[in-house]
């Protein structure tokens, strides 16, 4: 357990809510309701996007209108959660001994869609707008100054690796002793240019996204932000290990056979310091698409091999969240193994049941499955992104 890092506390602003209980039940129940068309993403038509509630979300204050933004909302509202254990631990180590590193890839791009838009019909910017509310280091200095915090501060953007990538960043300011709490996560907004960008690549679903299914033809998009804190020691629920790669194969396909993947699974086994038959869960990268979902398969079943854990993807639950999705997948397998889930229950695998033959098959969790209470001790969530930058992170009971 000597390098494996404490998670204390966590914020949650999703599609699926923002409390721990809320978040777990619809989690475990398979829940799409948050999966809705919306008709002013696409420039085509309608799509199925995954959609914080606004009603949820909490203002930015007065004095920190300068980042007033969507993207900013989002992570403000996982933030207020976090912000007792984050006071507390400013008191009891300094300001300049906590320090951020979050995971974004759209930041506040929203705004400046808006910006523009506005700028076009009256030939001058809005001036609630500034170009650093869409600049991707916005997000990790909002959190620095909300707080009021000196510490280490930056943000991870390597496409949908971002907030997985940001748990190892955590580690290494940790074991070096340069901060005693790292606040890790993501945070990314639904917005025209990724959705249109997508559906450029014909990789956006033309109804809710099916993943390993024989019929499944690209992603849903959503958005949301998840925080944590972590400090060396032990809590309920451990970072056990993390896994990076980047096999650069191509700018946007993934390997065909995963090598990538195989790698950062691998060191995160390796980096745990167990077995992979002692993996109980795997949160499934799974974004629908016809190549990931075909390298995803074999990789699982190269590193595995007979061993194949109880598999999903959640993404046709909250959409792809793009930048945010390692934070927001990390923090249903916090909750998978927290106290929340007293009877050890797995998300279901969402799809319509066609297995495409030409994959190599993988157990997909049921509706309604629950693991033994005592078997529940280690999760792995995957992440793998454009351009062949790959994470994987597991997480684990204290007592595991």
């Amino acid at each position: 357990m000597n390098n494996r890092i404490a998670i204390t506390h966590i914020g949650l602003c999703t599609p699926l809510g923002n409390t721990p209980e809320t978040v777990l039940q619809r989690l475990v129940n398979g829940d799409t309701s948050a999966m809705q068309y919306r008709d002013d993403l696409l420039f085509s038509g309608p799509t199925i996007v995954g959609s914080v509630n606004d009603d949820s979300l909490l203002d930015i204050p007065a004095h920190l209108q300068l980042f007033a933004c969507r993207n900013n909302q989002l992570l403000h509202t996982a933030a207020m959660q976090i912000a007792q254990a984050v006071n507390q631990a400013k008191a009891q180590y300094g300001a300049d001994r906590i320090g951020v590193v979050l995971g974004t890839s759209t930041s506040g791009i929203s705004k400046g869609e808006a910006a523009l838009a506005y700028q076009l019909e009256h030939g001058n910017f809005p001036p609630s707008y500034h170009y650093s509310q869409q600049e991707l280091g916005s997000t990790s200095d909002y959190l620095k100054q909300l707080f009021e915090l000196c510490g280490p501060c930056y943000t991870v953007s390597t496409a949908c690796s971002s907030s997985a990538k940001v748990f190892a960043s955590a580690q290494r300011l940790l074991q070096a002793n340069l901060c005693d709490m790292v606040i890790v996560g993501g945070v990314d907004s639904l917005c025209q240019l990724t959705v249109n960008g997508f559906h450029s690549l014909e990789s956006v679903a033309k109804a809710r996204c099916n993943p390993f299914s024989l019929h499944r033809d690209g992603i849903n998009i959503g958005e949301g932000a998840a925080l944590f804190t972590l400090t060396l020691g032990q809590s309920d629920v451990m970072l056990a290990g993390v896994g990076e790669s980047a096999d650069a194969h191509h700018i946007s396909a993934p390997h065909p056979e995963g090598l990538g993947a195989i790698a950062a699974m691998q060191a995160a086994l390796t980096a745990a310091n167990i077995q992979p038959a002692q993996i109980d869960y795997v949160n499934l990268h799974g974004t629908a698409t016809p190549k990931n979902d075909a390298m995803e398969s074999r990789a699982i079943t190269a590193v595995f091999g007979q061993t194949l854990p109880a598999c999903s993807s959640t993404k046709p639950l909250t959409g792809h969240t793009l930048g945010a999705a390692g934070a927001i997948e990390a923090a249903f397998c916090y909750l998978l193994l927290s106290q929340h889930n007293q009877l050890a229950q797995l998300p279901p695998h969402i799809w319509d049941g066609h297995a495409d033959h030409n994959d190599p098959s993988i157990p997909l969790v049921s509706a309604n499955v629950s693991q033994p209470a005592s078997s529940l001790s280690y999760i792995m969530s995957n992440s793998f992104a454009f351009g062949g930058s790959n994470a994987s992170v597991i997480f684990c009971k204290k007592d595991a």
